[in-house]
């Protein structure tokens, strides 16, 4: 699992000075700006964290915004190839959609903490800008999924797609705030969960 999380970051870091490698300083930093919020965070807490100097931390990182769209664009390249794979494999709009939820899900339990950075950042900054950007991005192609099931009379037509995906992925985001890895549902056993519940509200009645 620690392979899928980081196989973006190691990708565009370089290896450090002994003792933490880049992933590992970006794992402790995403930690850090959610415990403290990304603008009360210095690169100073993250030295003291990691209990190195300043030109330590900057020896893996040039800034303190490069780690956080390290750690966005972690989150959104999970989420965007979720939906790329189900859009090439699934044989409908429903299967495409369902598999989009499973992905996600998956997604957000393997990466937690970056899409929990993810869900905080409000476009104070270019990095944060571009990361909602992208989120909104997504959205508008999946609801595209739920109307293509709907002009197939696939799933109900009397729910604007847009809300559907927006109280669907409230409920998949709400993950961030109770699930905690290691308990009696893994990550598969909470994507059929999600899964069933969505579309339970979704199916031609």
């Amino acid at each position: 699992m620690r392979a899928a999380q980081t196989s973006g970051v190691r990708a565009q870091t370089r290896r450090g000075r002994p003792g933490y490698d880049s992933s590992e300083v970006l794992e402790i930093a995403v930690r850090l700006f959610i415990e403290k919020g990304y603008d009360a965070t210095s690169v100073a807490d993250l030295a003291e964290r990691l209990g190195l100097t300043k030109s330590a931390v900057y020896h893996h990182f040039e800034s303190k915004e490069q780690l956080l769209g390290l750690a966005l664009d972690e989150a959104l390249t999970g989420l965007e190839s979720a939906l790329e794979n189900a859009l090439a494999n699934a044989r409908s709009a429903p299967e495409s959609f369902a598999d989009v939820i499973r992905g996600a899900v998956t997604v957000l339990i393997e990466r937690q903490p970056y899409v929990t950075l993810l869900l905080r950042v409000r476009g104070n900054s270019p990095v944060e800008h571009a990361a909602l950007e992208r989120r909104r991005l997504f959205d508008t192609r999946v609801t595209e999924v739920v109307r293509t099931a709907q002009s197939q009379g696939l799933v109900r037509d009397d729910i604007d797609a847009a809300v559907a995906t927006r109280l669907i992925f409230g409920m998949i985001n709400s993950l961030t705030e109770w699930y905690r890895p290691g308990g009696t549902i893994d990550a598969d056993a909470m994507a059929e969960t999600v899964l069933a519940t969505a579309m339970s509200g979704l199916q031609v009645r």
